[in-house]
């Protein structure tokens, strides 16, 4: 008997990745906070997945008003700054869209 791989249904779990769509897409939960929280309207905004700015642009096309506030904003997938826009987000990620706090 050949040992599982439990790490396969972790990473491949769609429950993580939410819903695919066609053509082998898929989507991607953006957490937003404070400023871009309140821009949003919402706190979790689910885009089409792609480059870091390709879902930066698919968050301004659901909520206009983050066109203001994300130019500020820091970006963390999976707990870890990114700052290349080029940078690619992959099934299961999680982007959080941190605004400076408290002025800073």
């Amino acid at each position: 008997m050949l040992p599982t791989c439990e790490w396969l249904s972790v990473v491949y779990d769609t429950s993580r990745m939410g819903e695919s769509t066609p053509g082998n897409a898929y989507v991607v939960q953006v957490h937003l906070f404070a400023a871009a929280r309140a821009a949003a309207g919402a706190d979790v905004l689910v885009v089409s997945g792609g480059t870091l700015g390709e879902v930066l642009a698919s968050c301004e096309r659901q909520a206009p008003a983050l066109r203001d506030v994300l130019p500020r904003c820091s970006y963390l997938v999976n707990g870890i700054a990114v700052l290349d826009e080029a940078a690619r987000l992959l099934p299961g990620d999680r982007l959080d869209v941190l605004p400076p706090f408290a002025g800073g």
